[in-house]
């Protein structure tokens, strides 16, 4: 365990940054997840829906900076993709 006053506080900083990264990860995950389900399903409805809703976050998670930029582009990108291929 750490003995310095600087050290203890950056091990709670840490563990606090922590849950919050992993929270707003699982969230993007699962958003993405509800994308790719839709179209897996073929039902070009429920992805334009889920879509929607998805992009607003993966944005949001390269924001707080979860993710890189361009990973969130790139993961947008192909989501679009695979939504426009049910057209």
């Amino acid at each position: 365990m750490a003995h310095h006053k600087s050290a203890i506080k950056r091990i709670k900083q840490n563990a606090k940054k922590n849950a919050r990264n992993r929270h707003i990860s699982s969230t993007l995950k699962t958003y993405i997840k509800r994308v790719r389900e839709a179209v897996e399903a073929k039902d070009k409805e429920a992805a334009t829906v889920a879509l929607k809703a998805a992009i607003p976050v993966i944005d949001k998670t390269a924001t707080k900076g979860v993710i890189h930029s361009s990973n969130a582009s790139r993961t947008v990108s192909r989501l679009t993709k695979l939504v426009n291929t049910l057209g």
